[in-house]
């Protein structure tokens, strides 16, 4: 079964709830996921942040795709950091997940670098979903 690694800002109750409607859909559709608060736990001021960097490396490095929340003002830094360093070492497949008014053009507002690594943008869950759909059988061919 493939598997997703769900990245995005985890930082808030609501993030994660996000996090977690995201992972939802992904594993709907029969993927398997990674989500770093629910696997790992969440990172506290007292906590080794080396054991999550070397936890998080690992999953990317066994994860098939990447979904990304990029909601906010700009990309979440350790969101836009997984993104560059699965897409260097996988080279994809990324989709990000924009559902923020504060978008209401999402790829003329993301930065070049974050929208060159997509291989989609989607807006909502149903669209996520389409995305997801296309990626399996992307990589049943």
């Amino acid at each position: 079964m493939p598997k997703i690694y769900v990245a995005g800002p985890l930082f808030t109750e609501g993030q994660r709830w996000l996090l977690e409607r995201v992972d939802a859909v992904c594993r709907a559709h029969g993927f398997e996921t990674y989500l770093p608060h629910r696997d790992a736990g969440l990172y506290d001021r007292d906590s080794d942040s080396s054991f999550f960097f070397q936890q998080d490396l690992r999953q990317l490095q066994e994860a098939d795709a990447v979904v990304a929340v990029l909601n906010g003002d700009d990309v979440d830094s350790g969101t836009a950091w997984e993104m560059g360093y699965f897409y260097a070492i996988k080279g994809g497949p990324i989709v990000g997940y924009v559902n923020d008014t504060r978008r209401p053009h999402p790829k003329a507002q993301l930065n070049p670098m974050v929208v060159g690594c997509l291989q989609a943008l989607v807006e909502d869950l149903d669209a996520l979903a389409d995305a997801l759909e296309q990626l399996k059988r992307s990589s049943a061919e």
